[in-house]
């Protein structure tokens, strides 16, 4: 199975911040420990181009430059740096190598990424670039795939994703994510399913069966982006859902195993994870990786 990662490319944080920068050099080091075969690739930055086929050139600009207002640096939840925006330009890219490495063999995995909550005009909620949005719209570009949907199990809902897709029959973007939790508003996304605080195990697969049921009448993927976030763990601080390590498995190969099934690939990206300890939300992704290891396969044939 193929990785990609940026870990490496940390950004200088003040003390006491409370995104857990350290959870992807240990979850790295866990897959590594824990998937026999995995193969490790440094990702490479997406260029300006890339970046515009789901930002506005404007917006690339002023965050390669520096220019982003106090305001809009509050709303992202990071301080400018030059590291922030080589981190989130190779976070793309890392997604966009990961779906290509899934059209060849089944499955592949961003070591970071997730990054919903950016529009295409702005960034919010830790996430600068949109890296699903980005690289389903490149992989078409490319002529690999016609249609792509993005299944996002992250505990938030992807409002950035929603948006900047919201006219693009495409891709296809499902949101299963906490009813009460950040963004206070919400963006319409294809298919959205709203899970109240408290949501264990049993209520959310039947949940998450029922949406990807509706996903797969409604559109016919060549490839499915996952965002398997971590926080809907019960151990989670921003969570406020309460599933478990082997319910999250379970999440896991509801969503692999609708994809193989269909002989579609899936490229993931890890999404959040806020655990009270960060050994839980490193467990919930090695866990994640793992179990997605056992599905590579020869994939179906990119589009000529």
């Amino acid at each position: 199975m193929n990785l990609f990662y940026s870990d490496h490319f940390v950004l200088p944080l003040p003390s006491g911040h409370r995104f857990p920068m350290q959870k992807y050099q240990l979850v790295r080091e866990g897959v590594r420990a824990a998937v026999t075969g995995a193969r490790f690739h440094e990702a490479q930055p997406a260029s300006d181009g890339v970046l515009a086929l789901a930002h506005h050139p404007t917006y690339i600009e002023r965050v390669t430059d520096g220019l982003l207002s106090p305001v809009e640096q509050r709303a992202i939840g990071f301080p400018w740096s030059a590291q922030m925006v080589e981190r989130s330009r190779r976070s793309a890219g890392a997604t966009i190598a990961a779906c290509r490495a899934a059209l060849a063999e089944g499955v592949a995995a961003n070591l970071a990424g997730g990054t919903h909550h950016a529009y295409a005009d702005r960034g919010e909620g830790f996430c600068v670039f949109n890296d699903a949005a980005i690289a389903a719209r490149l992989m078409q570009a490319e002529r690999r795939v016609r249609q792509v949907a993005i299944v996002d199990l992250d505990v938030h809902q992807g409002n950035g994703t929603a948006s900047i897709l919201a006219h693009d029959d495409s891709v296809f973007t499902l949101s299963l994510h906490g009813e009460h939790n950040y963004p206070f508003k919400k963006e319409t996304s294809d298919l959205d399913v709203a899970l109240p605080d408290g949501t264990g195990d049993d209520a959310y697969l039947a949940a998450l069966q029922t949406a990807l049921d509706e996903l797969f009448r409604r559109c016919t993927p060549q490839l499915i982006i996952y965002l398997a976030g971590a926080d809907p763990h019960e151990g989670d601080r921003l969570g406020r859902l309460k599933l478990t390590l082997a319910g999250l498995a379970r999440r896991d190969r509801l969503v692999l195993d609708g994809a193989a099934a269909r002989g579609i690939p899936v490229a993931l990206a890890m999404a959040g994870g806020y655990g009270k300890n960060i050994q839980d939300t490193v467990a919930v992704h090695v866990q994640t990786i793992a179990i997605a290891s056992t599905y590579a396969r020869p994939a179906i044939a990119p589009l000529a």
